[in-house]
């Protein structure tokens, strides 16, 4: 049951996050994007539960950037392509691939990606009593 909280928790945390980057960057933001940052933020910070502190932080940074840009495809082609909500739309960026992803933002999650690992991790250390992070860049 612990663990199920704790998960609801961070789930909770990195929706609630995600919307307000969003606000901040767009001006406005959809429901389900609670849910895809409440996804991502869980999925970035099992990182360090299947792997050990050992694993360099870029390494991370990059397992990281595919999580979110797989989840963002994914989303982005039930919600925009096939339910046409309209939530986002990359078509006219550069290298984009059907307008649900692009370089440029995947450039953004891997810069963003460190963040919030490093929070994640930090708040298991802090709430929930998990080991103190320790990170090596490379």
């Amino acid at each position: 049951m612990t663990k199920l909280l704790k998960h609801f928790f961070l789930f909770t945390f990195g929706g609630i996050v995600y919307i307000l980057i969003e606000m901040l960057w767009r001006g406005f933001s959809h429901w389900s994007m609670f849910i895809l940052g409440g996804l991502c933020f869980l999925l970035l910070g099992f990182i360090n539960e299947k792997y050990t502190w050992d694993i360099p932080l870029i390494i991370q940074m990059i397992i990281g950037t595919f999580i979110i840009t797989s989840l963002e495809f994914i989303s982005g082609c039930i919600l925009n392509l096939w339910l046409h909500l309209n939530v986002w739309n990359y078509y006219d960026m550069p290298y984009n691939i059907l307008g649900q992803i692009c370089l440029p933002y995947m450039i953004l999650w891997f810069l963003l990606s460190p963040v919030c690992i490093i929070v994640d991790d930090y708040l298991r250390y802090l709430f929930f009593e998990e080991e103190k992070p320790h990170y090596k860049l490379f």
